[in-house]
């Protein structure tokens, strides 16, 4: 007998199903080509062919020669079919033994692990040799009960609907207590500007009276030290920062965990310290029962939260319009499939009902008029119409005659159809689709990694030019103290020259670290 061997070739610039014709019918053509199986979504042939007759590198020399892309695929594990099963009834490590070794026996299977804790059995096999349903008839002849792992066709690990709840609710938060904190600090400017200017003029109309009069109030103080403004943001910056900003927190808790520093590191750093400090800077002014109002920077965290939230909500509604998407796919795809066996002579023997998962290539399926296709193959007997729109968009069915390929989840709609299945599980245009579409759901596109791996070393940076304007501003404050007296606006109050250039300090490091974090970097 002739040996025959087994190449996988990748083969790009097809562009639909008449493509991957062309290639098959060329390539039968050949002599030492014994079989070819093209997929199109995969970009993938399977060619089995006489080694003595024929190489692989001159297999993709005739594919190219047909004007396509083709490279020898090295790696030929690609084909291997991969088996998940339940077992019952076994009860020691006697009943492992006796099923992965009379497994191992059975030709086609290439490798075969049982798990007792679990009742589970991973089946590795070849497919042109051997078939789920001969393991599961090898496993129920030892006497055990065995099944299918149940898949999850729900892609429910795709939705994100919990994601756009929480971010949602996390912006509508932020942004309902942001709103008044912004108008507070855009009035407190106006306001101030209209002061100096009056201060300049000496002549003041009745109008800008009333104005500083209102703007007066929100410099009352309801305790020596606490300002009504201040006391204000204060109320309105709790909330955001414990609902708000909830999610970031243990974000951020986990990555400084794995010792890694991301956005949400950064931003936390950053509203937690213009928090703390303010609300600490409120507590000493209350203390000293200062005169002078103390600046704060309760309007730096519901703003940031605001923005972010904003972006995060955004992006998990466009991923979850990808899922939806997807799972609407998914959903096309059969449950089940009626294999039929002929005898000799064509004679009927069985129809049986299995699962999908357990079609086999070179099945031969039954499809009765309405019924999906629940698995690519090509048509042996019957002829019908298909709508084929889930995949080609095309609203007019297709006539299919023998000798036709169809595509799994398709419709069949006025005939009934004998198939044999070429292409099954994973292989099939539906899963091939899926799996794509996956793919570039689960993949960061290069900017995005490129931006988490600089946030890697922008955050300590960060932090660490901070903490240096922090000694910096000190160590100018006690050389030369008449720079800080220039910026700070020392009020005739009665604190001391070293407790002046210690808050200038504190006030430019945290003015570092609330100016650089929401960066273009983490908002982007």
């Amino acid at each position: 007998t002739k040996t025959i061997s087994k190449c996988y070739v990748q083969v790009t610039g097809m562009t639909c199903a008449s493509c991957v014709a062309n290639i098959e019918r060329n390539l039968r053509r050949e002599d030492g080509i014994h079989s070819i199986l093209v997929a199109l979504m995969a970009g993938k042939a399977e060619v089995r062919y006489n080694p003595a007759v024929i190489h692989p590198s001159a297999i993709a020399e005739l594919i190219r020669e047909l004007g396509f892309g083709a490279t020898v695929m090295e790696n030929c594990g690609e084909g291997d079919g991969i088996l998940e099963l339940v077992v019952r009834g076994m009860t020691c490590a006697a009943c492992v033994h006796k099923i992965e070794s009379t497994l191992m026996k059975t030709n086609g299977v290439l490798y075969c692990s049982v798990d007792l804790a679990t009742n589970k059995a991973h089946i590795k096999y070849d497919p042109e040799i051997i078939g789920p349903r001969d393991v599961i008839q090898v496993i129920k002849g030892l006497g055990f009960t065995t099944s299918l792992v149940k898949k999850d066709r729900s892609a429910s690990h795709l939705d994100h609907k919990q994601e756009i709840r929480q971010w949602k609710r996390s912006f509508v938060v932020s942004l309902v207590f942001c709103i008044p904190v912004m108008g507070l600090m855009i009035y407190m400017m106006v306001m101030d500007s209209q002061l100096s200017d009056a201060h300049a003029h000496h002549n003041m109309s009745s109008e800008k009276m009333e104005a500083l009069h209102s703007s007066m109030f929100l410099e009352y103080q309801l305790l020596p030290g606490l300002s009504v403004m201040n006391f204000l943001s204060f109320l309105l910056c709790v909330p955001v920062q414990i609902f708000g900003g909830w999610h970031f927190y243990i974000q951020a808790y986990k990555a400084l965990k794995h010792r890694t520093a991301n956005m949400d590191v950064l931003i936390v750093l950053a509203t937690t310290v213009a928090f703390v400090y303010s609300f600490v800077i409120l507590l000493v002014a209350m203390a000293e029962k200062a005169k002078v109002n103390p600046i704060t920077f309760f309007d730096t965290p519901p703003m940031l939260f605001v923005f972010i939230s904003l972006g995060r909500w955004l992006e998990h509604v466009a991923k979850g319009k990808t899922s939806e998407a997807l799972a609407r796919l998914i959903s096309l795809q059969a449950t089940e499939a009626t294999i039929v066996t002929f005898g000799p002579d064509n004679v009927l023997l069985s129809e049986e009902q299995v699962d999908v998962e357990l079609v086999q290539r070179g099945d031969i399926v039954k499809v009765v008029p309405g019924g999906k296709f629940p698995v690519d193959g090509r048509v042996i007997e019957g002829h019908s119409m298909v709508d084929e729109s889930l995949i080609t968009g095309e609203a007019m069915p297709v006539t299919k005659k023998p000798g036709n390929t169809v595509i799994a989840g398709s419709i069949n709609q006025n005939g009934s159809l004998l198939i044999s299945a070429t292409h099954v599980g994973a292989d099939t245009t539906l899963s091939q689709i899926v799996k794509l579409v996956e793919e570039a759901q689960t993949s960061k596109a290069p900017i995005q990694q490129f931006a988490d791996k600089l946030s890697g070393y922008f955050v300590p940076a960060i932090v660490a030019v901070s903490v240096v304007t922090l000694f910096a501003w000190i160590i100018i404050g006690f050389v030369d103290f008449e720079i800080i007296e220039k910026y700070f606006l020392v009020s005739k109050s009665p604190i001391s020259a070293a407790e002046v250039i210690i808050r200038f300090a504190f006030q430019a490091s945290i003015t570092v670290l609330c100016i650089a974090c929401p960066c273009s970097l983490g908002l982007a």
